[in-house]
C-alpha cells in the first residue's frame, strides 16, 4: 500500500468514507483481518469500482486476492477524517432530541467528546445529563473559555436557531451541525452542516408512494425499489 496521497479528496468521496468506516468496523468486530472491496462496497450500499476510486484519494489500493488489511484501511479513513483525536463538542438545545444526542454513548467511541449542554429555558438548567450540569446559553462563552468547543450542535426551536450558532460564531465554534428546520448564515471560515429530519422523511415518504404503486400523474412507471436517495 502506498503512502497518504496528496490530492484533494472530493466532497462525495468525503461524505462515504464514515459509511466506510462503519462497516469496516463491523468488519473488525467480527474478527476479520481483510476485506475485498466487493464485500465492502456491498455493506456501503456502493459498487466497488467506486469504493476503490474513493480509496486511492487516501493512497490505499488494496492486495489484488487479498483486499484491503481492514485495520490498516481504519486507520487511514480515521485519520483522513480527523477522528486520530477527540473533538469537544456542545449541544445547544436540550429538549427530547437534544438529550437523546447528549445521551449518546458512542460518540466517545468515534472521537467526540461532549464538553459542554446550554439551554435557554430556566427549567432546563441545571439538569444532569451524563456527567454534564446543563448550563444557560448566556454561559456559552464562560463554558467555550473552559472547555474550548470545536463542534456545536443545534438542536432547538427554528425561532431561535440563528441567534444560537451567532453565539457558537462568537464563543468561537468553527464548526456547526444544526438540526433546527431553520437555514443559517456563518461566516465564510465556519463548516456548517444541516440535517433536517422531516426533509428526509418527506423523501422517504415519496419513495413509500413509488413502491406502492400510486405515482404522481405523468410518472413513466420506474419505481426505485430499494434504492436510496443521495
Amino acid at each position: 500500500m502506498s503512502e497518504r496521497s496528496p490530492r484533494r479528496i472530493p466532497e462525495a468521496t468525503v461524505a462515504r468514507l464514515p459509511i466506510y468506516l462503519r462497516s469496516l468496523l463491523e468488519v473488525s468486530e467480527a474478527g476479520t483481518a481483510t476485506v475485498s472491496s466487493e464485500r465492502l462496497a456491498e455493506m456501503a450500499g456502493v459498487n466497488a469500482a467506486k469504493v476503490r476510486k474513493d480509496l486511492s484519494y487516501l493512497g490505499s489500493y488494496g492486495t489484488r486476492g487479498v483486499g484491503y488489511d481492514v485495520e490498516f484501511l481504519v486507520y487511514q479513513i480515521r485519520r483522513e477524517l480527523g477522528l486520530t483525536q477527540d473533538w469537544p463538542v456542545v449541544i445547544a438545545g436540550l429538549g427530547n432530541l437534544g438529550r437523546a444526542l447528549a445521551n449518546y454513548r458512542n460518540f466517545g467511541a468515534r472521537g467526540f467528546h461532549i464538553v459542554g449542554l446550554v439551554d435557554s429555558d430556566p427549567g432546563k438548567v441545571g439538569d444532569r445529563i451524563g456527567d454534564l450540569s446543563v448550563r444557560h446559553i448566556d454561559e456559552l462563552a464562560a463554558l467555550a473559555a473552559e472547555s474550548h468547543p470545536a463542534i456545536g450542535i443545534i438542536a432547538t426551536p427554528a425561532s431561535v436557531a440563528q441567534d444560537v450558532a451567532d453565539r457558537l460564531v462568537a464563543a468561537g465554534v468553527t464548526s456547526i451541525l444544526n438540526f433546527a428546520p431553520a437555514v443559517l448564515s456563518v461566516p465564510d471560515h465556519v463548516s456548517l452542516r444541516k440535517v433536517d429530519l422531516s426533509i428526509e422523511l418527506q423523501i422517504l415518504s415519496f419513495y413509500q408512494q413509488q413502491q406502492q404503486g400510486h405515482g404522481v400523474p405523468g410518472d413513466d412507471g420506474d419505481t426505485p425499489g430499494g434504492r436510496v436517495a443521495s
